[in-house]
Formats: C-alpha cells, structure tokens, sequence
C-alpha cells in the first residue's frame, strides 16, 4: 500500500467517524417514505430544547426522540409540513425553530449583528480616518541636521 492509498483510506475513515450521527432510531422510521422524507426535513428545522445546538434529528436526547415522534404522528393525521411547524412552536414557543420566523417580535435577532457589523465598520473607519488627519508631533518630524549629528555621535560613543 503506497503513501497515497493509505491517506485515502485514512481520510475515508476520519469522515465516517466525523460524520454527523443521526439520532432517529429505527422503530422511529415511518413505512411510507414519502411521510419520512417530510418528518426529516421538518425534524431538522426544530431545536432539541435539550441540546439548544442541535435539530431533533441529530439529537439523542428523550425530548427529542419524542418530538420526532410527535412530528411523525402530525404527518400520519394528515397535517402539512407548516401545520405540523405551527403545531410544535403553539406547544413549545418560537425557541423550538433553529430558524427563527422574521416578525416584530424577531426583528433583534435578524437584524442585530448585521447592524453592529456596519456600526463597527463605521467605527474603524472614522477612527482610521480621525488618525490620518492629526498633524506629526514634534518626536514624528524628521530630525535636522544638528539632531542627526548628536544622534550619530551619541550612537558612535556606545
């Protein structure tokens, strides 16, 4: 096995170690698949209340196994993927959405970090610009000929 082949089987290996692990066990899995493509996608777009980080899918939590399953019960009744959304954020909140909804009350967190991105650009920029226009102080002006000779003469001597 050349040096090549073995960074290919290493890499191959690093990525399925590293691979995201879902969560969704398999007495979980619906038989139509049609209904399990939709609960997978509705599943990735809810918050594990448990984990905060991680969508129901990838979670391992008990909350979490239980909100697949609600989300998979939604579906078999007959809701639509929104009904189902709509169904979870009325029982658990806004939270639940790892993609917030943009509404009044959602405004801040759409809109706070680019409107703090421009403010400090803004910052940056006057700051820069404030400090190109201050004029040289004495210690920046270039020496005089005087002052290059005692500094040669200083330097010479040490």
């Amino acid at each position: 096995m050349n040096s090549r082949s073995a960074a290919l089987v290493a890499g191959c290996i690093l990525f399925l170690v590293t691979a995201p692990a879902f969560a969704v066990q398999p007495d979980e899995v619906l038989a139509d698949p049609r209904l399990e493509a939709r609960a997978r996608q509705i599943s990735t777009g809810l918050r594990c209340l448990v984990c905060q980080n991680q969508s129901i899918d990838d979670s391992d939590a008990p909350l979490a196994r239980d909100l697949r399953l609600l989300v998979r019960e939604r579906l078999q009744v007959g809701d639509s993927d929104d009904q189902v959304i709509d169904f979870v954020v009325s029982r658990y909140g806004e939270f639940v959405l790892l993609k917030p909804r943009l509404r009044s009350h959602t405004w801040l967190l759409w809109f706070a970090t680019p409107v703090l991105f421009l403010l400090a650009m803004l910052l940056i920029f006057l700051s820069y610009r404030r400090r190109s226009r201050v004029p040289r102080t004495k210690a920046e002006a270039p020496l005089t000929r005087a002052e290059e000779a005692k500094l040669n003469k200083l330097l010479d001597r040490g």
